[in-house]
């Protein structure tokens, strides 16, 4: 059976690289008994490769069984896999046969079998390796022969680091892997498949079909797809129903679709890291050197007035405001041009400078109690690695604990 009469067969639709190779890797696996990992996002269809795998095998007229291993409770999954015996547990009124024992000489799909508990991941890989498990509450081996083929939309080798899958269990399923491409990845296959969808539902709805004008396909190329396949027909099935007209305009679209693309808001971003005390050090120093503008212009201003005509009467009278003006602006000037020459003699803008150009300054002072405090209780009192991590040198740091009295 060739790629096109397999799309027919099990409804898929695209003609995409990436699902064709997919389909292609799926057909050539099928003849073996070897185990497959079906990875993708969730929505991109993982459920029809089972089945294409299922049916071009020499299994095709045994049973297929697909569970979906997230759906199960934890304290119930291993009776519903591998089977009970009477009285195992509370309620158990009745020996049971589990999907394994079901399944045997045929196919099982084990949907979402990330979600599987520790335990439950033993038994799976006993299977693999003997093709003998235990019912629960019995001590006897029970032998079956069953093809699993599973799925994921979760990043196993992520779950493996996290100690929630087991390493060996990834190897053993992993053996053929096959991969499923978002929507996203799938710009040639979007207006094919709402197309489909379309035709669908207007014979299931009796009524014509939905289109799109050509900002509303525009919309739907750049958009994201975070459901992918299943998000796109919900969103078609919607159109077809809620609107009055068949022709779907970008206006309409994007009343349907979550989260906008072309409407994008700033995200919150509350992470504080080692450079939080760099950015308030920034913004302290932004301050500063804006007050030296500020007394810049003023001066400007001054000598406008002390130049002008209609002014000479008022500054004769105030000669002395005048030279006290310039006398400390130009005071302020001098410290901040010294601070600027200490900024580029020290890398890491040295805090402990900060009282020379605005002296006297309680907002200062209690912000340099407050990096200090903060630095030493990340550090746990270690003053080296808070001197570090506050651009200052261990003595200075030292000295700024005494200075201030601040207790560690």
């Amino acid at each position: 059976m060739d790629l096109q009469n397999i799309k027919l067969r099990f409804g898929i639709i695209g003609n995409s690289h990436q699902l064709n190779r997919a389909i292609d890797i799926a057909m050539q696996v099928a003849a073996t008994d070897l185990s497959v990992l079906i990875t993708g996002e969730s929505g991109t269809g993982k459920e029809t490769f089972p089945k294409i795998i299922h049916h071009l095998s020499p299994r095709k007229h045994n049973n297929y069984i697909a569970v979906n291993c997230g759906a199960i409770p934890e304290g119930t999954i291993d009776s519903e896999l591998f089977g009970h015996e009477k009285g195992a547990f509370t309620g158990a009124l009745d020996h049971r046969k589990g999907y394994f024992e079901h399944a045997d000489k045929g196919t099982i799909f084990l949907d979402e079998v990330a979600e599987l508990p520790l335990s439950t991941q033993v038994r799976l890989l006993r299977i693999l390796e003997t093709g003998e498990f235990m019912k629960v509450g019995s001590s006897k081996v029970v032998k079956t022969d069953v093809r699993i083929v599973a799925a994921t939309n979760v990043n196993v080798l992520d779950a493996i680091s996290s100690g929630k899958f087991r390493e060996d269990l990834y190897y053993r399923l992993n053996t053929v892997p096959i991969s499923i491409p978002p929507l996203r990845k799938r710009n040639e296959d979007i207006i094919l498949l709402f197309r489909k969808f379309a035709q669908d539902f207007s014979e299931k709805y009796r009524m014509p079909p939905v289109k799109l004008d050509d900002e509303a396909k525009a919309i739907f190329y750049s958009y994201k797809w975070p459901g992918n396949i299943r998000q796109l027909k919900n969103i078609t099935e919607q159109l077809s129903i809620i609107e009055q007209n068949r022709v779907i305009t970008g206006e309409d679209i994007k009343e349907y679709l979550p989260i906008y693309e072309g409407q994008k808001l700033p995200a919150l971003y509350n992470e504080v890291d080692s450079k939080t005390f760099a950015s308030e050090r920034e913004i302290l120093y932004k301050i500063l050197f804006d007050m030296k503008k500020d007394m810049n212009d003023l001066k400007k201003v001054v000598q406008e007035i002390k130049n002008g005509d209609k002014s000479t009467a008022i500054f004769s009278k105030n000669e002395d405001f005048v030279d006290s003006f310039y006398s400390n602006s130009d005071a302020f000037e001098a410290k901040m041009q010294k601070k600027r020459i200490d900024i580029d003699a020290e890398k890491n803008y040295n805090i402990q400078d900060t009282e020379e150009f605005v002296e006297e300054s309680l907002s200062i002072e209690l912000k340099e109690i407050e990096l200090i405090k903060k630095a030493l209780e990340k550090h746990k009192g270690k003053r080296k690695a808070a001197a570090v991590d506050l651009g200052i040198s261990e003595r200075t740091l030292y000295r700024k604990i005494k200075e201030f009295n601040i207790e560690q």
